[in-house]
């Protein structure tokens, strides 16, 4: 049974549909937030990087980053609008949120003490209200929630 080890909870400034969590320094990443970025994809994996697609042109997303020792239960995807899944590399072991507009957030996501290779889960759900009030009102706050789980690769 695996155990939690690590929620750290926090906003993802959404611009342009996006945001992402990458290496918390990105200096020695191949390709930067937001170079290459997918549009209308919901989950991106680069290395040292996760891009995220929102329902919502611009608004802030709550997101929650869960760290695992193994692969955590399953999360009941019926409750979720999306769901992906995928494989994550890290060079430091830290990751941040990063979005177009802000850049890096000042808090820091520590996986591991180092670099390594992990399992990524992304859930989201509140994506039809998060676009709806993008639209009729220019933002939203929390509405669009995440679920970012990592767990180490075997």
């Amino acid at each position: 049974m695996a155990n939690l080890t690590r929620r750290v909870r926090c906003g993802a400034d959404v611009g342009y549909h996006s945001f992402c969590l990458q290496e918390s320094d990105d200096a020695t990443l191949p390709v930067p937030y937001p170079d290459d970025s997918v549009f209308g994809q919901f989950l991106t994996l680069f290395p040292g990087r996760i891009d995220i697609f929102s329902a919502g042109h611009t608004h802030t997303a709550a997101v929650t980053v869960e760290v695992w020792d193994g692969r955590p239960p399953d999360e009941g995807r019926g409750q979720w609008d999306e769901y992906a899944e995928g494989e994550y590399v890290s060079t430091s072991g830290i990751v941040a949120v990063w979005s177009m507009s802000l850049g890096r957030t000042d808090q820091d996501i520590p996986l591991s003490d180092g670099a390594g290779r992990w399992n990524v889960q992304v859930h989201s759900a509140g994506r039809s209200e998060a676009e709806r009030q993008s639209a009729e009102t220019g933002t939203a706050d929390s509405v669009e929630r995440y679920l970012v789980r990592f767990w180490p690769a075997e």
